[in-house]
């Protein structure tokens, strides 16, 4: 009786005695854990943003945040990191900043609680000071947030399509903000597993991750658009794809919770601070050096953000191409073969973004939460086209320290 070869181990797994070393690496490849991958591509994108950082914190003069040629811990330590650390340190004061003018002033109500209580709480624990936690945190949650990633992309995708996403995912020219101490890794991670949890319509298990998702970047009224936008969907296609009454309510439940968290936070500053308006004033704050002082008018600030940054009808006749041209390219072969449910999220992020942000430096940090868009530029298999898109996502980390993170003399580009 001829036996199956199996190894001395007693596996079935291929033997690789006498297999060339391409095939032998190919067949190690496709042996190896997803995780495992997953990790490593997350490691080597880690090692370059890493350097990256390191080159410029060798060279930033003396600023407002650091001396000259800083550390590791204290470069990642720039801008809003220090807003996350006063929260972390004393909360949210119960009267708000007034100016010069008696206008709201920029104040810690702008930041919410998730991130920097966590660290707080890790502090408290390990009594270590604020800088290496912080940055502990971030980095953590940018290797769960990729880990979440794959398999999100993975219920879409195959395999390996799924893993370029993630390589797009690590090393975006955005991505060195997921080792500095603000929210964007957590809440990342946080949104990963809520669209993972919504690709399998899990209803109900979305409700704890969409709570502390809301109260770590905003994000509760735009993921209940989201689902307003996926119920649509399921009652329209309801023929194919059956919707029953009970998946509705639930659905429809989880989403008001989502748009209520949404909600929570206004609500809570207007509760501490005796001001109804205490968020939207706060955040307003920091258009001042642009527009000066206005109420915040839904889906105005990027037609103002237009003629700020292109005066005359140039720079409207810009935004139009580009909102045509973004929503456009959620129809494209590429984008729709990620699936309706996560092309739903961006678009509703989207249009949540042109309804309240105000163009500016820092809004391609907002342009995170888009990151399913990754499963879509990973489409072609070109091997010369993954080459140069990693290298340019690569080149755009670089472009983005220089002029979003590093600190050189007067800097009107936060990130």
């Amino acid at each position: 009786m001829a036996d199956r070869a199996v190894s001395r181990s007693g596996s079935n797994q291929p033997s690789l005695a006498g297999q060339p070393l391409g095939k032998r690496v190919r067949i190690r490849y496709r042996m190896t854990p997803w995780w495992l991958r997953v990790i490593v591509v997350w490691a080597l994108s880690r090692v370059v943003t890493t350097g990256i950082l390191l080159w410029f914190a060798a060279r930033q003069p003396v600023n407002a945040w650091t001396g000259a040629h800083p550390d590791y811990l204290s470069f990642a330590q720039l801008w809003d990191s220090t807003w996350y650390h006063i929260v972390a340190a004393s909360g949210y004061p119960s009267v708000l900043p007034l100016t010069a003018d008696g206008h709201v002033g920029e104040n810690a109500w702008a930041f919410m609680p998730g991130y920097p209580l966590l660290v707080r709480g890790l502090m408290v624990i390990t009594g270590l000071p604020w800088a290496p936690v912080s940055v502990f945190v971030s980095v953590a949650f940018s290797l769960a947030a990729a880990l979440v990633v794959y398999r999100m992309f993975r219920l879409v995708l195959p395999g390996e399509t799924a893993l370029f996403a993630v390589v797009l995912f690590c090393i975006g020219p955005l991505s060195p903000i997921l080792q500095v101490s603000y929210a964007e890794s957590m809440h990342a991670f946080l949104l990963a597993l809520a669209l993972w949890l919504l690709l399998q319509r899990r209803y109900v298990a979305l409700i704890p991750v969409i709570a502390v998702m809301a109260l770590t970047r905003p994000s509760g009224l735009a993921f209940a658009l989201a689902l307003g936008l996926h119920i649509i969907h399921r009652l329209v296609t309801r023929a194919r794809d059956p919707f029953p009454v009970w998946e509705r309510v639930l659905a429809a439940g989880v989403a008001v919770f989502s748009g209520l968290m949404g909600l929570a936070w206004p609500f809570l500053a207007w509760m501490v601070t005796g001001s109804l308006t205490a968020y939207t004033d706060t955040e307003l704050a920091w258009r001042v050096p642009y527009l000066g002082y206005r109420e915040l008018v839904p889906f105005t600030p990027w037609l103002q953000g237009a003629r700020f940054w292109m005066p005359g009808p140039l720079g409207i006749l810009r935004l139009v191409l580009v909102v045509a041209g973004f929503f456009a390219f959620l129809f494209t072969p590429w984008a729709r073969r990620i699936g309706v449910t996560l092309r739903i999220w961006v678009a509703g992020y989207g249009i949540y973004l042109l309804a309240v942000f105000f163009p500016q430096s820092s809004t391609f940090r907002l342009l995170i939460p888009m990151f399913p868009l990754a499963g879509a530029l990973a489409q072609p298999r070109s091997r010369w086209y993954r080459v140069l898109l990693v290298v340019l996502f690569v080149a755009g980390q670089w472009v983005w320290s220089y002029y979003c993170w590093w600190v050189d003399g007067y800097d009107w580009t936060p990130p």
